[in-house]
């Protein structure tokens, strides 16, 4: 090896490669080490973002931006700090692949509808009363619900409500922009009105994952919100159980109309810690991205603890090695978005257990957040 780097590095090969970069070539003799790497080496690094900040950040938001004022969301978005070189906004990256943010919406306001190519989903982590006009049909969120909205549907967001609401936006923006297939359009009028009966999809779908026999032909979002209700039953009839080793209790959302992920590029479920559990490690070439709807613990990624409370978020990049741990007197619930979908289309998913020490890393350190 030592050969071969002197060779790469003589006069030689240096001039060749400077005289072939004036006709905008390259050497693959020398780029091979950085673009074929032995395994993931995502830029995307371990972060943990409290909930006392971003909630705190949200409300001073509402008193700078408001819809009417900027045309647009009032979100915060959860920037890793891997890639702060990146411009401009670091990509609004998460993961490699995924954006995640907080936003709020105040009792009243409006957040004027529109499509784009980019997949959409959320999860509801505070408050009642607002809803997302999705495709003309207003959906209103509860605390727990999830809902989807895949790529160029118009959606746009209206509160009925009497307090502040937040939610957790999770979107393909990275991936979609990498690729270079944005695109985007705002609706002809601020917010799309209705042209169908409200909680269309979730009231088709109060019997759970059994569909209306018209939904045998596949549809790109038949049911647009999962409510809490549902998932809490669900979770329920896991505890029957084992749970499993390295995720606990965890159920999926999924498309009734055709099995796969309720999106077509990004996987979500919710786990459920019962109280005590140690999960082993593992890792895998998908991304994720945790938000805890209840409970207390920690994760150790890659040697590093990073303690968890309720409200709060935490990335797990690709190949990390990761394990869960419930420190709570009661069952703790995660929420997990993921980027699973692109990896199996790409047959790039792969997975490997720690076998280490019984499953369970040594920690090395802990992660010290960011307070105000």
């Amino acid at each position: 090896m030592a050969e071969r780097n002197s060779f790469f590095d003589s006069p030689e090969v240096q001039n060749f490669n400077k005289d072939i970069q004036q006709y905008n070539l390259g050497p693959l003799w020398n780029a091979i080490p950085d673009l074929m790497h032995k395994q993931p080496t995502p830029e995307a690094v371990p972060y943990l973002w409290k909930w006392e900040v971003l909630e705190k950040k949200l409300h001073e938001a509402t008193q700078i931006f408001t819809p009417e004022r900027g045309g647009e969301r009032r979100a915060i978005y959860f920037q890793n700090p891997g890639f702060k070189s990146r411009q401009p906004w670091g990509w609004a990256s998460t993961t490699n692949t995924l954006y995640a943010a907080v936003q709020l919406i105040l009792p009243g306001e409006a957040a004027p509808s529109h499509r784009h190519t980019q997949n959409a989903m959320r999860f509801i982590t505070k408050g009642s009363g607002a809803f997302s006009t999705v495709q003309g049909q207003r959906i209103f969120m509860e605390e727990g619900d999830y809902l989807t909205t895949p790529g160029w549907l118009w959606h746009g967001h209206g509160h009925e409500g009497e307090r502040p609401m937040i939610w957790m936006d999770i979107l393909d923006i990275p991936f979609v922009y990498a690729s270079a297939g944005t695109f985007f359009e705002p609706h002809s009028v601020q917010l799309e009105k209705p042209s169908l009966p409200d909680n269309y999809g979730p009231r088709r779908y109060r019997g759970g994952m059994v569909r209306p026999i018209s939904d045998r032909i596949p549809q790109i979002a038949p049911v647009g919100s999962y409510k809490w209700a549902q998932t809490e039953m669900a979770l329920d009839g896991l505890s029957d159980f084992e749970p499993d080793p390295y995720d606990g209790f965890a159920i999926e959302y999924v498309n009734p109309s055709n099995g796969a992920t309720a999106n077509p590029t990004m996987a979500a479920w919710i786990q459920k810690l019962p109280t005590g559990f140690s999960s082993k490690a593992h890792r895998h070439t998908n991304s994720a991205i945790y938000h805890v709807f209840k409970g207390e613990g920690y994760s150790v990624i890659n040697g590093v603890q990073y303690h968890w409370t309720k409200g709060d978020f935490f990335v797990i990049p690709n190949w990390a090695w990761h394990e869960h741990v419930n420190t709570s007197n009661d069952d703790a619930l995660l929420f997990c978005a993921n980027d699973l979908p692109i990896m199996e289309t790409f047959h790039l998913q792969k997975e490997e257990r720690y076998e280490q020490n019984g499953g369970h890393q040594e920690i090395k350190s802990e992660f010290i957040p960011v307070l105000l």
